[in-house]
């Protein structure tokens, strides 16, 4: 099992940025897809998170209005875009899945249900 992280890299503040998460192996179907993100100095921050059938998604608070989590069956890939970002969205976003959770719930992604995760992307928003 494989995740990799591509589409982070510099953006103006108020501009947008769309990440990718390729996912390979045999589990992308079953599993919890999420985005996570760590600022330097700071904790692992839940980012969002979208469903086995793509139909329910959740996200921390800054990013509601913002940002957008999806994922699609062709080609294993889940994404995240970003929009209006600012300063304090730089970090490095960590795509993550989770096969065995138990159910899809705000308690549960927030958690520690994630199995596998990718290397980690910079994203840098200059003040």
């Amino acid at each position: 099992v494989h995740l990799e992280e591509s589409g982070g890299g510099f953006i103006q503040s108020g501009g947008s940025l769309s990440l990718t998460c390729a996912v390979s192996g045999d589990i992308f179907s079953r599993c919890i897809m999420a985005w996570l993100r760590q600022a330097p100095g700071k904790e692992l921050e839940f980012v969002a998170a979208i469903n086995r059938h793509a139909d329910r998604q959740y996200y921390g608070e800054f990013a509601n209005d913002r940002f957008t989590i999806s994922r699609y069956i062709i080609g294993n890939t889940a994404y995240l875009q970003m929009n209006a970002l600012k300063d304090e969205d730089s970090a490095v976003y960590y795509c993550a899945a989770a096969g065995m959770a138990s159910m899809f719930a705000i308690e549960v992604v927030t958690g520690e249900p994630y199995e596998y995760w990718g290397q980690g992307i910079q994203v840098t928003v200059p003040s």
